[in-house]
């Protein structure tokens, strides 16, 4: 049994059309291919993201997708994978390849990283018996009108906006405990996964600013589902204190006409500025960690830490 990387155009020929029925979504087959070898070609797929197999001599047993990130501490950084889209063909399944290539990738990484992660969408049990272990992971529901009304123009985000947006990102990032660090090559992956549209199975991108003389002080990322009657919230941010208090109404404004906004629960900093609503555990897209070292049980203790916060946005889903 050996662990190999799986060259994309052979992924995309033995692994995506089986694993499409789980993770396509709404897109059809030859869209959910064309983006993932979107992914596997751009800047930070060339250089962070694999997808390797389990192979028993030349059959392919297992395969996932492996994602090299960065976390913040402090100061202090982190080397971390992440794992995705664990996949087992139907006619082998049961039989502990998943299990036996997880397991080989983590043993393989000791050393090397200090943590690996991943969001599952299946039996949280199955991971933990291999190492990882559960973090808080949750939704959060309001009404869009117990947001304030507030005398704010907000506009479309356009690409001349994208350094504003990092830059915010960056000055409320600063007040984290830890956080998945993003250099320029993770934001190139992050607006790729947005304007895929692939981790929400209805509605359509839409994204708001609100600028000042020219600069970004504000942002939302989202999805407005109108088949819900729902904003989805990914992730915003805020340039300082006096922004931070538009946050209310901006989000209320990219809600236009819907009834709700909602969305994965935000860190601290950010979870502060909405009404309470309503909170409830994800079934899905569970976030989990497998410390490697003593420096990765550092990050798991942080993570594990009672709070009325989450540690990820959306967007930091793999």
């Amino acid at each position: 049994m050996q662990l190999r990387t799986i060259p994309p155009a052979e992924y995309a020929r033995l692994v995506l059309p089986l694993s499409a029925k789980l993770w396509k979504g709404r897109r059809s087959v030859e869209t959910y291919v064309a983006q993932t070898l979107e992914i596997a070609g751009g800047a930070y797929g060339a250089r962070y993201y694999r997808t390797i197999g389990l192979y028993d001599g030349a059959a392919l047993c297992a395969s996932s997708k492996r994602y090299e990130r960065t976390v913040r501490i402090g100061t202090q950084r982190l080397r971390a994978f992440g794992i995705g889209a664990v996949f087992t063909p139907e006619p082998l399944r049961g039989r502990g390849y998943a299990s036996a290539m997880i397991a080989m990738m983590l043993d393989a990484a000791r050393g090397s990283y200090d943590a690996a992660f991943l969001f599952s969408d299946i039996r949280p049990r199955f991971y933990e018996e291999l190492g990882f272990r559960l973090q808080a992971s949750r939704t959060f529901t309001l009404r869009a009108d117990t947001l304030v009304r507030s005398r704010i123009e907000i506009a479309r985000l356009e690409e001349r906006d994208w350094t504003g947006v990092r830059r915010c990102f960056g000055l409320q990032d600063r007040s984290r405990d830890w956080s998945f660090a993003r250099t320029p090559l993770v934001w190139d992956w992050v607006r790729m996964r947005l304007r895929h549209g692939s981790e929400h199975v209805r509605g359509a991108e839409a994204n708001f600013v609100v600028r000042e003389r020219g600069a970004v002080r504000a942002y939302v990322l989202g999805m407005r589902a109108p088949e819900v009657d729902t904003y989805v919230v990914d992730e915003f941010g805020f340039a300082d204190r006096r922004s931070a208090q538009q946050i209310p109404a901006l989000l209320r404004g990219a809600a236009g006409d819907l009834r709700r906004i909602a969305g994965w629960l935000p860190p601290d900093g950010a979870r502060s500025l909405l009404p309470r609503g309503t909170v409830r555990n994800r079934r899905d897209a569970i976030f989990m960690i497998a410390p490697l070292n003593q420096t990765g049980r550092r990050w798991c203790a942080l993570s594990e830490r009672p709070s009325q916060n989450d540690g990820v946005w959306a967007t930091d889903h793999v």
